[in-house]
């Protein structure tokens, strides 16, 4: 009997089916050609896989993460500038930008898949309630989130701008109550200077981009800025994926400045200055308020100034520190210089009597004084000619010293080169070069003519001539404390001697013959009760070089306190008053109401002895 197998293992079987043809029926035709296919098929995909999984394997799955993945820059919170007290000038608050995905909105983040029935509910009245709830929170108009949150195509649309993390995080809750997508933030900290114009010109402002672009911002940008951190994650229609790749780099902050000012004293400044410069009618002023023993800047005030949180809106004129970048004729301050230089020098003292003419000729005019001569010449002591202010005695004493020498002390005081504050823009001002004519020497020697200076370069040089012959680089950067919280004093200039002590003793004294002076004839308007003060005025022509000629005046006055050791010096510069006609009238009452509130509020002990007789005239 045969067995089953047994017609497909024997030979002659073998030949028999071989020759045998069985017919195949159109059915089976067709199954055996879609199988075929099939296997085709499956071949096609197992090679694809193949190519996928191994051959291609990196750059499929980097691929596929840079479709996932996001990364963006962490901003670095800027450093903060506070005042020698600690009090908070200038910081950055914590604002973010508001995004909208105007796609996630609209599909319910349903990208990739057939939106439900109820998903398209939620996306029909999806912008409206967003918007509503934006008006809510933020304020603004309606229409204009609809707009941003509705924008065809769109997967980025800034919807606002510095909005507070506090307020964010309350949209966000109102979002998630509501069931409602499509709203994220991106950090974005605004800088703000809580005092509005308070020391404005000295700590500038950051520009649309948080930069710093004038003042302190300016110059300290780069370590004020700090370092940017980055963050990468990925993430899905739903936000962050949570055990997905999230890599980041923290931000480093940037590093804070505590300044030498003092924003009590500052903002009282600004106001006497803003008085004095309204009631004259002036273009504008400056204040110089100094530590002579430190030469720390206690106040530098300006007006006009502006508010550095909203710069755009102020003349650009406004938005530069004038007592660094506006130089200008000194006047009668000058004369202070001069014989600083003359009394070190050993050519004259004090109590010298002088024979003044009623006029001298310089070059080729007449130089006279701005007070009438009684007598044709006028006697008097060397001091009277600070005293009464002298043009005249002022040019014939230093014709005694030579003109080079003269150059050289007012070098050595700081005039003709910038003083190293550390503000954008300072001006080295302008002295005539060596070997330079009479003339010039003459218009040098009482401030009238061949020179410029600024107020803050003025204002050291007569704190170097009567803080006992010592000059102190002014500086207005006290410390500053990196990331890790430690405070690092910020270094200045040694201090160098210029003149002697006792030459500076004598200039001192000069200074308070001329309060001494005024107050004898019944004017306080130097007078700081309660302390022995020594001052000096200045007024001085502005040459207009639109019509080639002198044009307004540039009027001044400039003081110590208290004489017997002074601490304190504050300068006073109005320019091109409208209403008075010298420094006596338009800056002297400034400055004595600043200095009396300098010398109060640093506790300088009150004079105890009245001030000795100082004779103007024989």
């Amino acid at each position: 009997m045969a067995r089953p197998l047994d017609w497909f293992f024997h030979p002659g079987a073998a030949r028999r089916r071989r020759m045998r043809r069985i017919p195949l029926s159109p059915s089976v035709g067709r199954l055996r050609a879609m199988l075929l296919a099939v296997a085709v098929v499956f071949s096609l995909a197992a090679g694809r896989a193949i190519q996928v999984q191994a051959i291609d394997a990196t750059d499929v799955a980097a691929q596929a993460a840079d479709q996932i993945t996001v990364a963006h820059d962490i901003p670095a919170f800027r450093g903060e500038i506070l005042d020698r007290n600690g009090e908070v000038l200038v910081f950055t608050e914590a604002t973010v930008t508001v995004i909208a995905d105007p796609e996630m909105i609209r599909t319910n983040g349903k990208f990739d898949q057939p939106m439900t029935t109820k998903d398209a509910q939620v996306a029909a009245t999806a912008a409206d309630r967003i918007a509503a709830l934006l008006v809510a929170h933020l304020g603004g108009d309606l229409e204009a989130y609809r707009t941003s949150l509705t924008r065809a195509g769109s997967r980025y649309a800034i919807v606002a701008r510095n909005v507070s993390a506090a307020t964010f995080s309350a949209v966000s809750a109102a979002l998630r109550k509501d069931d409602l997508i499509g709203l994220y933030k991106e950090s974005a900290p605004t800088r703000r200077y809580p005092n509005g114009t308070l020391a404005a010109n000295i700590l500038g402002f950051v520009d649309e981009k948080g930069k710093g672009a004038a003042g302190l911002e300016y110059v300290l940008n780069a370590t004020l800025s700090g370092t940017p951190g980055r963050e990468e994650y990925e993430t899905s229609p739903n936000g962050k994926i949570p055990m997905g790749t999230n890599v980041l780099t923290p931000a480093k902050n940037g590093q804070d400045y505590r300044l030498t000012i003092d924003a009590g004293l500052q903002w009282q400044a600004e106001q006497v200055l803003a008085e004095r410069v309204r009631v004259s009618k002036g273009a504008s002023g400056v204040v110089v308020v100094m530590n002579i023993k430190t030469g720390e800047i206690l106040a530098l005030a300006n007006f006009p100034s502006f508010d550095p949180n909203d710069y755009g809106s102020y003349d650009t004129m406004d938005l530069q520190n004038r007592a660094v970048t506006d130089a200008y004729t000194p006047g009668s301050v000058q004369k202070v210089l001069t014989f600083a230089a003359l009394l070190d020098a050993g050519l004259v003292k004090a109590t010298d009597l002088i024979e003044i003419p009623s006029r001298v000729r310089s070059g080729d005019q007449w130089i006279t004084d701005a007070f009438p001569h009684t007598d044709d010449p006028e006697v008097m002591y060397v001091r009277g000619i600070i005293a009464r202010s002298s043009n005249i005695g002022a040019i014939l004493e230093a014709r005694k010293l030579d003109s080079n020498r003269l150059r050289d002390y007012l070098l050595s005081f700081g005039l003709g080169a910038k003083t190293g504050i550390g503000l954008p823009g300072e001006s080295a001002g302008q002295l005539p070069g060596a070997n330079m004519p009479g003339y010039s020497r003459d218009g040098v020697a009482f401030g009238g003519s061949a020179l410029a200076v600024t107020a803050i370069q003025e204002a050291a040089a007569i704190a170097a001539v009567t803080n006992g012959g010592v000059y102190n680089a002014p500086h207005i950067l006290a410390s500053t404390t990196t990331a890790d919280g430690s405070e690092q004093p910020l270094t200045t200039a040694q201090p160098r001697r210029v003149i002697s002590a006792q030459a500076s003793k004598e200039v001192v004294s000069m200074m308070e013959s001329m309060v001494a002076f005024n107050a004898a004839k019944g004017s306080k308007t130097f007078t700081v009760d309660g302390y022995r003060t020594g001052a000096k005025t200045g007024t001085s022509k502005k040459f207009d070089k639109a019509c080639g000629c002198f044009k307004g005046l540039v009027t001044s006055t400039i003081g110590v306190g208290p004489v017997e050791d002074p601490q304190l010096l504050t300068y006073v510069v109005v320019d091109n008053p409208q209403r008075g006609g010298s420094g006596t009238a338009v800056a002297a009452p400034a400055y004595r109401d600043i200095m009396a509130l300098a010398l109060s509020r640093y506790g300088v002990a009150p004079s105890k002895s009245t001030s000795p007789s100082l004779p103007v005239y024989p």
